[in-house]
């Protein structure tokens, strides 16, 4: 007998969901030397973000609260990396 396990997502949390949608909508970047997410100030970046989170929460999340993680999230990331001198 073939037993299968439920697959779990790609993200382990919430807030890691909400860093991938900001990634995937270009609203965050990663500093390539460092590591550490960084604001990039794309309002229209921000809107794909925003609708990506209403129109595909994650498991368990309603869309008002996929929104709620999304904009905590983005005010958590500042716009320069805390270890470049920039």
């Amino acid at each position: 007998m073939l037993l299968t396990k439920e697959r779990r997502p790609a993200f382990r949390s919430v807030e890691g969901w909400a860093r991938l949608v900001l990634l995937e909508a270009g609203a965050i970047r990663e500093c390539e030397e460092h590591g550490w997410a960084r604001v990039l100030g794309d309002p229209h970046a921000h809107e794909r973000a925003i609708l990506a989170a209403r129109h595909d929460p994650p498991p368990g999340v309603s869309p008002d609260g996929a929104l709620a993680v999304i904009e905590d999230v983005l005010l958590s990331i500042g716009d320069t990396c805390p270890e470049c001198e920039t």
